[in-house]
C-alpha cells in the first residue's frame, strides 16, 4: 500500500481512538449536555471523512474493504455543509454502532500494511 494512502489510514485511526476516548463511558445526555464534546466529536468525523475521501479518490479499491465508505464521507459532508440538520441522536448512533466496525476495519488495513 502507498504511503500515502497509509498517512490517512493513520489519520483515521487516530481520530478513531480519539472518538473512542472523548465517548467512553458517556451516553447520548451526556453528549447532549456538552458543547464541548459534541464540537470534538463533529471535527473527529470530519477528519475520518475527508482523510477516508481522500484516501477513496486515490485508491478506489479501499471501498471493498471499509463498510460504508460511501456513508461515511457522505456524513462528514452533511456535518460540515448540513450541520442545521444534524440531529445528536443520529451522530451517537453512529458512534455506538459504526465507529467500532470502521476501527476495525482500518486496523486491520494498517496490520496488513506492516
Amino acid at each position: 500500500m502507498r504511503l500515502e494512502i497509509l498517512k490517512y489510514l493513520y489519520d483515521i485511526d487516530h481520530a478513531c481512538e480519539l472518538l473512542a476516548q472523548f465517548t467512553s463511558g458517556k451516553g447520548l445526555e451526556d453528549y447532549q449536555a456538552d458543547p464541548m464534546l459534541r464540537s470534538a466529536v463533529e471535527r473527529q468525523f470530519e477528519i475520518v471523512g475527508e482523510a477516508l475521501n481522500q484516501a477513496l479518490r486515490r485508491e478506489p479499491t479501499l471501498a471493498d474493504q471499509i463498510s460504508h465508505s460511501g456513508r461515511i464521507v457522505a456524513f462528514r459532508n452533511r456535518l460540515i455543509h448540513g450541520y442545521a440538520t444534524v440531529a445528536d441522536e443520529m451522530v451517537w448512533g453512529i458512534v455506538e454502532s459504526y465507529l467500532p466496525v470502521l476501527k476495525q476495519e482500518v486496523a486491520v488495513l494498517l496490520q496488513a500494511a506492516r
